[in-house]
């Protein structure tokens, strides 16, 4: 019985090495510009619901990087991924919504969705749901208090590529509001990093 077991063991560990060895594999191959290579890696782990997997096969739908072009199976993989808290793939839903890419535009879904994303720390979809309170979109009304919290949010990470333009975003916002304003969205602010990204509102 203890043989049967261990055979087992060995069995699913091998296995899952072998998953991680075909992801890095993947990756490898878009660092190489391989992309057939990359979405032929990719799409066993994606259908065995890996998300980081269904994310890069999404990406590779997204952007036609050896396949055609297709948002509907971008969204397709992006939704999977994102069904399973993966913070990029919540964001690019988000941006899939934002701009219409294979789905009609709806902005309330695309802030449903940066907030998934935003709220486990994911700095672009903070920065996104900025932009979208600071500009005001088809039935999300403009509202700089909450704009001028999320890029705060977004300006506080210590490290990553939108806390740049985070502060400057927050900053454009700031000169559009008044002392009231931003206190109010600095104690928001404030609360939101207290509670982990839990009370953000």
């Amino acid at each position: 019985m203890r043989r049967i077991l261990f055979v087992a063991f060995l069995a699913l560990a091998c296995a899952t090495g072998a998953a991680a060895d075909s992801y890095e594999d993947a990756v490898s191959a878009l660092g190489r510009r391989d992309f057939t290579l990359a979405v032929r890696l990719f799409r066993p782990l994606a259908e065995q619901g890996n998300p980081r997997a269904q994310v890069g096969l999404g990406r590779m739908y997204h952007g036609g990087h050896g396949v055609p072009q297709d948002y509907q199976e971008a969204l397709k993989w992006f939704r999977k991924a994102a069904e399973q808290a993966d913070t990029q793939a919540q964001s690019m839903l988000g941006g899939m919504y934002a701009n219409g890419l294979g789905i009609p535009q709806d902005y309330q879904e695309a802030v449903k969705w940066y907030r998934k994303a935003a709220q486990q720390g994911n700095i672009n979809a903070q920065n996104n749901l900025g932009r979208i309170y600071a500009n005001g979109k088809r039935g999300v009304p403009q509202d700089f208090v909450r704009a001028h919290m999320w890029y705060s949010v977004a300006a506080s990470a210590v490290t990553g590529d939108g806390v740049e333009t985070a502060v400057r975003n927050r900053d454009g916002v700031a000169s559009r509001m008044t002392a009231v304003e931003i206190e109010k969205a600095q104690e928001m602010a404030r609360r939101c990093q207290q509670s982990q990204l839990k009370e953000c509102d």
